[in-house]
């Protein structure tokens, strides 16, 4: 048996260094100079909820461990296959394929700021990026993945000093008089929180490392929680540190507002350290999210919620199919010209709006199946009984209406979602009845869920598919390991 090695060092490393993006800096600034350091406030709130949505989320790791397509399994044995279609390809693929476009952007942005005599536009960087690290993956090249937590904490901990030196009014730049509160109405503290809830997103992708964890169920959700306040602390910091360099006007209409710290706080110092470290995370980020929605493609379609086209893989074992769709759609994007602070924060927001409605259904997965298997042994579970889901889904809920504080941009923002919602609920509709043959809202076994993660069982149910992909039953037929948490064995 393989031993596991990970502490809990290297769950926080991933947490971090897989929730901090550039397109963060953006929010913090956005936010910031909006109302001031009351957004401080607003950055607890979602914090806390963040903090609820990765407690659920251990409990259904607990409950079924090792799903490689995590939400869609999970909401697959809760809702059945429609509402698992639409929360995953909506409430994951849409929102991250937006949140890396937004990334893509922010390079380009930040290479125009820092190279403005150069004639070349900022979606021109971001399209080129694209380009590159979409060729890159599909030759299996992930030339970034063992430095991405190096680069991502280069980011932090530069942010983190950058910020105490401002809070301390530290630097070599002119310290700026300015009023700390732009506005602290409660109305306008929580019209942000949308926005702050993206400074927080993504702590679900630590449960993939879970199984080699030591000491899994109180490290990875103590290393949560760790991750999350981690990152809030240097927020803060940050924003203290603005309020002291960067004036207000000069901070919201910024589309590169680390950028324009780093030179009020350093001078040429600050411009080249801020510029070299972002650029490098930015990169980071886009490559990992391009690697990940493809390989997410790949684990929905085979559990049969997506064409067996997205399993599909090329000599390199990278599958292609999801890797140009999402590259093709993050050009899309991009070409529209992503120049603008306030574009960029739409974008943000929208993407928000999916990845927060997909929140409220892991909440609700969580009740389901404590209804359902009241008895199942959990290794970890949620004191407090329904509690602490009930409050997740209220305040993610909340957070959505209080999406953004304009109600004309709040409008456009719903109207995009629901769209998305009607296209993805038609696909649910032609693919379960054409395609899948069966109940679009009955709910599969556990125990089928876990069972398709093997080969065996496709071989079983779906040989045409099994065929196309060579895949063999072999030995694993005698050696199909029984599920620990349940203590059935997968059907076949």
């Amino acid at each position: 048996m393989e031993q596991k090695k990970l502490g809990l060092p290297s769950v926080v490393a991933t947490g971090v260094g897989l929730i901090v993006a550039t397109s963060c800096l953006l929010s913090i600034g956005q936010g910031t100079a909006a109302i001031g350091l009351p957004f401080i406030i607003t950055m607890v709130i979602a914090c806390a909820f963040n903090i609820l949505t990765a407690f659920s989320i251990c409990e259904l790791n607990a409950l079924m461990p090792n799903l490689t397509g995590g939400m869609a399994q999970y909401t697959l044995a809760c809702f059945g296959p429609f509402v698992s279609i639409v929360i995953t390809v909506g409430g994951y693929l849409t929102c991250q394929t937006i949140m890396g476009s937004s990334e893509a952007a922010m390079f380009g942005n930040t290479l125009s700021s820092v190279f403005p005599d150069i004639p070349i536009s900022a979606s021109t960087y971001s399209i080129v990026l694209i380009l590159i690290l979409a060729g890159l993956n599909w030759f299996g090249v992930d030339m970034f993945a063992k430095i991405q937590n190096i680069v991502a904490y280069g980011l932090i901990g530069s942010l983190i000093f950058l910020g105490i030196m401002g809070t301390f009014r530290l630097g070599t730049g002119q310290v700026v008089e300015q009023e700390a509160v732009l506005s602290s109405k409660p109305s306008d503290v929580f019209s942000l929180l949308g926005l702050a809830f993206f400074l927080f997103i993504g702590i679900e992708f630590i449960i993939p490392i879970s199984s080699q964890v030591k000491n899994a169920r109180k490290k990875v959700p103590i290393g949560m929680v760790i991750s999350l306040l981690v990152i809030l602390v240097m927020q803060i910091f940050v924003c203290i540190g603005f309020r002291h360099y960067t004036p207000w006007e000069e901070l919201g209409a910024s589309t590169v507002p680390h950028i324009l710290y780093g030179t009020l706080l350093y001078g040429k110092v600050g411009t080249i350290w801020m510029t070299v470290i972002s650029l490098l995370a930015v990169i980071s980020t886009l490559n990992t999210a391009m690697f990940s929605i493809s390989q997410i493609c790949s684990g929905i379609a085979k559990i049969n919620l997506l064409p067996s086209i997205f399993l599909r893989k090329n000599r390199r074992g990278t599958p292609y199919v999801g890797l140009l769709l999402v590259a093709a759609a993050m050009i899309l994007i991009n070409i529209t010209g992503l120049s603008t602070s306030d574009q960029l924060t739409f974008l943000i927001l929208t993407g928000c709006t999916f990845w927060i409605f997909s929140y409220i259904i892991l909440h609700f997965d969580v009740l389901i199946l404590r209804k359902r298997l009241p008895k199942a042994p959990r290794t970890f579970k949620l004191p407090f009984g329904p509690v602490i889901p009930i409050i997740g889904i209220l305040g993610n809920a909340f957070m959505i209406y209080n999406i953004d504080s304009n109600w004309e941009v709040k409008k456009k923002i719903y109207l995009i979602f629901i769209i998305v919602l009607a296209i993805l609920s038609v696909y649910a509709v032609i693919w379960i009845q054409c395609v899948m043959k069966r109940p679009m809202f009955q709910a599969y076994q556990i125990k089928e869920v876990m069972a398709m993660e093997t080969d065996l069982y496709q071989i079983h149910h779906n040989p045409v598919l099994a065929k196309r992909l060579h895949l063999k039953a072999e030995p694993e037929v005698e050696s199909v390991p029984a599920d620990t948490n349940t203590g059935t064995r997968p059907v076949s």
